[in-house]
């Protein structure tokens, strides 16, 4: 199984990110259910002040392409990730419109 590491920034509003951690308590049946059909096997998400930390571990099936080419023709995806932008921010020095970044491994005991 491979494990992957990615982060992303909330806005700095204690109300917004309130909010936002309120929605990740019951997300969405959909979403859910395209997390685990692209081949994701378990997923967590920490939070230091607005910095947010996944952590993703999947099994073969799962690619990053193939995941975002699905999102990209699910309705119900698309709409909770126009939500999410309500409370996210790109992370300085990303591309337009990306999110979530790739971290490298840089240590491992």
């Amino acid at each position: 199984m491979d494990r992957y590491c990615l982060t992303l920034d909330l806005k700095d509003d204690p109300a917004l990110i309130a909010e936002y951690e309120t929605l990740h308590q019951e997300v969405w049946s959909e979403i859910i259910e395209s997390i685990r059909s692209s081949g994701i096997e378990n997923m967590q998400i920490y939070r230091f002040s607005n910095r947010l930390f996944m952590i993703m571990e999947v099994n073969e099936e799962f690619s990053f392409d193939k995941k975002g080419a699905a999102d990209a023709g699910n309705a119900k995806v698309q709409e909770w990730e126009e939500l999410m932008w309500k409370y996210q921010q790109a992370i300085p020095g990303v591309k337009a419109g990306e999110k979530w970044v790739l971290m490298n491994k840089i240590f491992e005991l």
